[in-house]
């Protein structure tokens, strides 16, 4: 229910056309790691303050959204301007509100299994077929039940 609201909310008209600085900064904001380390997998959830949280790779920003109290207690939903992952082939940002999730395959992000993102749904299932993953997601399937699955 938490994160149905929460995609409600993120649809209520932020605009995603504020992107996040191009180089991954500072240490993830859910596990500390250092994020310059991973720029392949680097995520980032921008506020309206200009300020930018940066992650490890998408399943530690899903960790994020669907628990602000924990990780962001002094944000809102309504305080995020812009969401960006990296399309897994191109290594481009993307909005992260649009893109697709392969879950359950044999690629390995920073943290072990992991949420990994791609631009298309033809890139996704084709990633699918090549290594073995299980479904794809889009940004509102994400739960914290997806999340544990990841363990």
């Amino acid at each position: 229910m938490r994160a149905l609201a929460l995609a409600a909310a993120l649809a209520a008209g932020l605009s995603a056309a504020s992107a996040p600085p191009p180089e991954p900064q500072g240490n993830c904001a859910v596990c500390g790691m250092f994020v310059a380390n991973f720029p392949d997998w680097a995520s980032a959830i921008s506020f309206k303050d200009g300020t930018t949280a940066w992650f490890d790779g998408p399943k530690d920003l899903f960790a994020c959204l669907l628990d602000l109290g924990r990780y962001a207690p002094r944000r809102k939903a309504a305080d995020i301007v812009s969401i960006r992952v990296k399309d897994y082939y191109g290594l481009a940002p993307i909005d992260g509100r649009k893109a697709f999730y392969a879950m359950g395959s044999d690629v390995m992000g920073p943290m072990g299994r992991e949420l990994v993102p791609f631009a298309s749904e033809a890139d996704a299932r084709d990633f699918l077929k090549d290594h073995k993953g299980q479904r794809i997601l889009g940004f509102q399937e994400v739960t914290p039940a997806v999340l544990k699955a990841l363990e």
